[in-house]
């Protein structure tokens, strides 16, 4: 078993490792459509669909992958993932800079995905390390890492981008991700046996370990819902912003500022709700979240003023401070140790397919019955998703 400083050290150094790569995943958020328009003679529409395109094809790739590297975690190690993916995306990242076509960067980005899971694996390692008291606050304390780069990371990438142009932030986020890389490989400890490939568990044999599987499947499904409902805002919020406003202001920064409003309360929080679930019950604080995500939405659809969205965006980042850090801390709960890195890798494949599945459904939405409607529809995921925990939780303690 790994000492008490063995877990300590471990989840301190990976959280920096999630903040680094929070801040190498976003920072070329901003701009990447801009990128895109350097790359060839495009319309306004083709620019759309080959941007639609690069942004989606890492998340779809990355939900194919996602168990195959969970599986390999568990025979292998999960520091040796957290390697492989720190590395590989440094390099794939890095060669971002160097494209000359739309089809090499749509390329690479799809070789991203297959370069994911530094963040999952980071959860998993933490998960079945830290001692079972302490597991929620420690996957709170990974979440704030990740939350607070990806909040900084597209401030950074579009000043860096606007000083030194568009394929600059690729080479520094290569850099990072590389700087993530020799800290795992030098100050993280793994106490972890090899498993052979036979005597690897099936999936029907994983299920059968559980001791809740309905618990597990449903936190499957509770995280492709939070993922959904929180992506299908993205493509109308800047849309929304500038409605708000009446095509007047400053609608770029405005909407930066509102997009990123619930990461701050996000990153404060993560770890203190996961000591409260610790201490009072995981259930009781993910259910309250989902509660407040319920309420917030709906009186979104009916503001009036921008600085209304700002305030409630920023209860929303209170809600999501309560929502992923406890699911993956009941999956960690209810997961033997032998088979965490595969639960967490489809875990994390149903997070992605949330990725995709949100902006679609919000575009989808705002086209057909108006900006507001999208948090109205919102607000009915979340509550279908309450229902949902309630149900699959029954015979969970706290």
């Amino acid at each position: 078993m790994q000492t008490d400083n063995y877990w300590r050290r471990n989840m301190y150094i990976l959280t920096f490792g999630n903040f680094i790569a929070g801040i190498g995943f976003s920072m070329v958020t901003p701009f990447l459509s801009l990128y895109i328009n350097t790359l060839g003679q495009f319309n306004n529409q083709q620019i759309s669909l080959w941007s639609g395109i690069t942004f989606s094809v890492t998340f779809i790739v990355s939900a194919i992958i996602s168990p195959f590297w969970g599986k390999l975690a568990d025979r292998k190690g999960r520091k040796l993932m957290i390697l492989r993916a720190s590395l590989g995306m440094a390099l794939v990242i890095g060669t971002m800079s160097l494209v000359t076509n739309i089809y090499q960067l749509v390329f690479l980005r799809a070789l991203q995905g297959i370069f994911s899971g530094y963040i999952g694996n980071s959860n998993t390692l933490i998960a079945t390390s830290a001692p079972h008291k302490h597991v929620g606050k420690a996957l709170g304390t990974l979440t704030t890492g990740t939350v607070s780069g990806s909040l900084l990371g597209p401030l950074v990438g579009g000043v860096i981008a606007q000083i030194w142009g568009y394929r600059i932030p690729f080479l520094i986020t290569g850099c990072l991700l590389l700087s993530a890389f020799f800290l795992c490989l030098f100050f993280v400890k793994e106490n972890f046996t090899p498993v052979a490939k036979e005597k690897q568990p099936s999936l029907r044999e994983v299920m059968q370990k559980l001791s809740q599987p309905q618990v597990v499947i449903g936190m499957f499904v509770t995280t492709l819902i939070i993922q959904t409902a929180n992506n299908s805002i993205n493509p109308i919020i800047s849309l929304y912003v500038k409605q708000l406003m009446h095509n007047s202001g400053q609608v770029a920064l405005i909407s930066g500022i509102v997009t990123a409003m619930p990461g701050i309360p996000s990153a404060l929080l993560s770890s203190k709700f996961g000591d409260l679930g610790d201490r009072y019950g995981t259930k009781k604080v993910l259910i309250a979240g989902l509660i407040l995500a319920t309420l917030i939405y709906i009186p979104q659809a009916a503001v009036t003023h921008v600085w209304q969205l700002i305030i409630l965006r920023f209860f929303v980042g209170i809600s999501d401070a309560a929502l992923l850090p406890q699911v993956q801390t009941l999956l960690a709960k209810d997961s033997p140790h032998e088979v965490s890195g595969r639960i967490f890798g489809y875990n994390q494949s149903f997070q992605y397919i949330g990725n995709c599945a949100g902006p679609l459904l919000g575009s989808t939405i705002s086209s057909s019955l108006g900006y507001g409607a999208v948090f109205l529809s919102t607000a009915c995921l979340e509550f279908i998703n309450l229902i949902w925990v309630h149900h699959v939780t029954k015979q969970e303690q706290g």
